[in-house]
């Protein structure tokens, strides 16, 4: 099996659509972005998904934030890696904005809020890592991780972490197989509530 990691393009905006939808689902019904953008359709999601990572604004969700594995030529899996100082929640607003959406998605995040994790600014940040089913191997997205973790070396950082609901054991058994570490988790019944999980599990490297 022949994986190369490579930078994501703006022609990748509809693979990373799904690997966002994918990601944020976790198995589930509904995700984050189901909420934030008030559907469940799947079609209406990705095409939303894909104006979203195509922005001028660089939000968390752009494009150039991505890594992309291919396996022997085919698009495989994908992983997010960001600067939380640079990509804040007020540069999501801003590309939402581009989007034509009000500020109406904030209120529906109010259970998200209250699990969601406050990165300081020495802080890389890794997200929406997802794999396809058919090439579901931890060698995948161990290259996907390592690639992420040199980027984040480069750029001058010495703490990685990224957030995952809790209950999605693949994912953490991932990340801890990579050498993360748990190092703290939020509840919330209203998080529970509304998306089927207790809430979220910080986990963290040191590079």
């Amino acid at each position: 099996m022949n994986i190369k990691i490579r930078k994501a393009t703006e022609n990748d905006a509809p693979f990373l659509a799904q690997s966002m939808l994918e990601s944020s689902r976790s198995g589930k019904k509904k995700g984050v972005f189901d909420v934030i953008f008030d559907t469940m359709d799947k079609k209406a999601l990705l095409q939303r998904l894909e104006n979203l990572t195509t922005t001028k604004t660089k939000s968390f969700c752009h494009f150039s934030n991505f890594l992309i594995a291919t396996v022997d030529g085919v698009d495989a899996g994908s992983l997010c890696g960001y600067e939380p100082r640079l990509a804040t929640y007020e540069i999501f607003t801003k590309a939402m904005g581009e989007l034509g959406c009000d500020g109406s998605y904030e209120d529906r995040l109010l259970s998200y809020r209250q699990v969601e994790p406050q990165f300081d600014k020495k802080t890389f940040l890794l997200d929406f890592m997802a794999v396809k089913d058919e090439f579901h191997e931890f060698s995948v997205l161990k290259e996907l991780v390592q690639k992420s973790l040199l980027t984040a070396r480069l750029k001058g950082y010495r703490i990685v972490q990224t957030m995952v609901e809790i209950g999605s054991v693949e994912t953490i058994m991932v990340y801890k197989k990579l050498g993360f570490s748990e190092i703290d988790e939020r509840r919330s019944e209203f998080y529970e509530a509304e998306y089927g999980r207790p809430g979220i599990v910080r986990l963290q490297i040191h590079l």
